[in-house]
Parts: structure tokens; sequence; C-alpha cells
């Protein structure tokens, strides 16, 4: 992958562990000037440092997606930073669970917050930019729940079929500038984002799955890449790709 995303300008958001931490090395290794995003500072300097060890140009920014002004932190830092926005990714996420009925409004708030709507802040915030030199990538995490469905993760299911919803529509109104925006929806992924799940949820969810495991992070991590590339990525619009161990067979 080395050289694919040379000097792109690159914000990745939750970038301080799981699936962010993974796109980022791989960006890291391609070439990719970055700034990194996450309210764990302490994981966000080890981030910083792997990828730096692949000679990268990289910055951190502490800040919680959940806010606006959190949301729009690492596009404006690599607006000032770097003088421009090629590729955004929305990684930053978070997973509870709880049954609909014992489901408060602040759970289900936070959630569409931190899940959804930093989404749409960071990435109206990097559109001006793009649009103006006609050339960005968008690449947007959700989840194959955000298709089917999970059981006791109707506000993460909700939000992630917003962020796909999302997708499809931005798609549509910017792809003719040459700004490309696709989704990513993994499957069951070995995270810290599912430590807060079951582990009975967990072991039923991997027995369900035709490849009868969950996935790692450095396996999501190469799509990021194809998406955010040339000519790999250059016929993705408003597409939902499914690294998800067979859970969804669109």
């Amino acid at each position: 992958m080395k050289g694919m995303l040379e000097n792109r300008r690159t914000v990745v958001s939750g970038a301080a562990s799981g699936i962010g931490k993974a796109i980022a090395l791989a960006y890291a290794e391609a070439g990719a000037r970055l700034v990194l995003l996450d309210r764990d500072g302490e994981g966000l300097v080890k981030t910083r440092a792997a990828c730096r060890a692949q000679g990268g140009d990289v910055i951190e920014i502490t800040a919680d997606v959940g806010t606006v002004e959190g949301a729009r932190a690492g596009v404006e830092a690599c607006l000032a930073h770097f003088g421009g926005i090629d590729i955004l990714v929305n990684n930053a996420g978070m997973l509870t669970q709880a049954p609909c009925t014992e489901m408060t409004v602040e759970m289900w708030d936070t959630m569409l917050n931190v899940d959804l709507r930093s989404v749409f802040i960071a990435s109206q915030c990097a559109l001006p930019s793009m649009l103006e030199q006609r050339w960005g990538r968008i690449i947007n995490v959700a989840s194959q729940l955000g298709i089917k469905g999970g059981a006791e993760l109707c506000h993460y299911a909700a939000a992630k079929a917003g962020v796909i919803g999302f997708t499809k529509s931005l798609a549509l109104e910017v792809s003719d500038h040459n700004v490309l925006v696709n989704t990513i929806a993994p499957g069951p992924i070995e995270t810290p984002l599912v430590d807060g799940i079951s582990a009975q949820w967990k072991q039923a969810k991997a027995a369900e799955l035709p490849l009868k495991r969950f996935g790692y992070a450095d396996e999501v991590a190469p799509t990021a890449v194809l998406l955010a590339s040339e000519p790999g990525g250059n016929l993705y619009c408003g597409q939902t790709l499914g690294p998800n161990s067979g859970d969804v067979m669109p």
C-alpha cells in the first residue's frame, strides 16, 4: 500500500484504538498526512507514535465528537495545519446495550450525537475545501446492524442506518465535484468497542456468522485504503462495503 495516498491530507476520527487506529496506521504506511482525533488522549499518543514510525506526518487532537466543537475539531486542525483536506474518515463511535423498554432518552440521544450527528458535522465542515479543489473522499464507518438491526441495540442500529442514508444522500449532492462519499459497514470486529456487550451475545453472534468468527481491525483497514485511493476508489459512489464475516449479503 506504500504511496497509494501520498501526501493526502487526512482526518481519521476514533483513531486511538480499534478500526480507527488500524485505518490510521494503514494510511500512514500509504503516505497520507494525518490528523488523528479521539477523546482518549493517551491512546491517541500511542497511535501517533506508531504512525510516525511509518514515516507519517501526524498530529493529534483530543476531542469528543459528541459535541459540535469536537466533531469539527479534526477537520479544522487539518485545514489549519495542512491548508486543506482530501480525505475524511468518520469512524468515531460508541456502543452501549439495552432493551428498548429500558433505554433512556439520554442513552438514545448520546448514541445519535456520537455515531450520527458527528458524521454530518464533520462532513459539512470538510466539504467547502473538497468542493473548491474538486477532489475529496469521505468514508463513513457504519455497521452491518444498520442494515439488519440488532436486538437490544435499537439506538446503535438506528444511528448506523442513518449514517448509511446520509452517505447515499450526500453522494448524490457532491459526486459531480469529484467528492466521493461511501460507507464501510463492518460486521462484529474484535475491538474495545464491543467490550461493553455481553459475552453471551458475542458467543451467539459468532456462532451465526458464516465465517464463525469476529473480524479484526486490520482486516477492515484495507477497504478504507481502497476507497480513498486512485484509481481503486474512483468508481465507488454512495456505496456500502461490508467486511462483515458474511453476516449481511446484499
